[in-house]
C-alpha cells in the first residue's frame, strides 16, 4: 500500500475526538504571517476549519484571536471557541510554515489550498504542487522537518 493512501486511510480512521497530537511547544520561532495581508496567522484562514470542515475557510477579523504572538482568525465564533479550548489541537505543525521546505532547512509561506491532516497533525504546504511531492511520503518528511525544526530561526525564513 502507498504512503498516501495509508495516510488518507488514517485520517479516515481516526475519530477527530480520539486524536492525540504532539503538544506544541512555545513559540520560539515567529508564526507564519507570510503573504497575508493584514499580519494574520496562516494567511487569514481558520485553522480549525480543516477539521471541522474538511478543508480551508477564510477566517473573519470578528473572530479574531491573538495566541502564541499572532492574529488567528476563524470563520465563526464556534471555532474561535473550539480553538481557544484546545489550541495545540488546531495549530498547524512548524508554526504554519511549509512543512516540505521545514524538511528541507528553511521556512516557506504556504498556499490554505495546499494543505494534508496526517496522525491528527495539520501540515501546510507551499503549493499545490510541494504537497503533491510532500504526499508521496509525508512521515519521511515529518521525521526530517521534526528533526530539523528546533535548529531553524528567523534567519532561515525565505520570502
Amino acid at each position: 500500500m502507498s504512503n498516501r493512501r495509508k495516510v488518507l486511510l488514517g485520517i479516515l480512521a481516526v475519530p477527530a475526538a480520539a486524536r492525540q497530537v504532539k503538544a506544541a511547544e512555545p513559540f520560539p520561532r515567529p508564526v507564519n504571517t507570510l503573504g497575508s495581508t493584514d499580519g494574520s496567522a496562516i494567511r487569514g484562514y481558520d485553522p480549525v476549519a480543516y477539521f471541522a470542515s474538511g478543508g480551508p475557510q477564510a477566517g473573519h477579523r470578528e473572530f479574531a484571536l491573538s495566541h502564541g504572538g499572532a492574529t488567528w482568525l476563524f470563520s465563526s465564533a464556534g471555532n474561535r471557541a473550539a480553538f481557544e479550548a484546545n489550541p495545540q489541537r488546531y495549530l498547524p505543525a512548524y508554526n504554519g510554515f511549509c512543512a516540505y521546505g521545514t524538511s528541507r532547512g528553511y521556512l516557506v509561506k504556504i498556499e490554505p489550498e495546499a494543505w494534508s491532516i496526517v496522525d491528527g497533525r495539520l501540515y501546510l504546504n507551499y503549493s499545490l504542487g510541494v504537497r503533491s511531492t510532500w504526499l508521496a511520503d509525508p512521515l519521511r518528511y515529518i521525521q526530517t522537518a521534526d528533526m530539523k525544526w528546533p535548529q531553524l530561526s528567523s534567519a532561515d525564513i525565505r520570502a
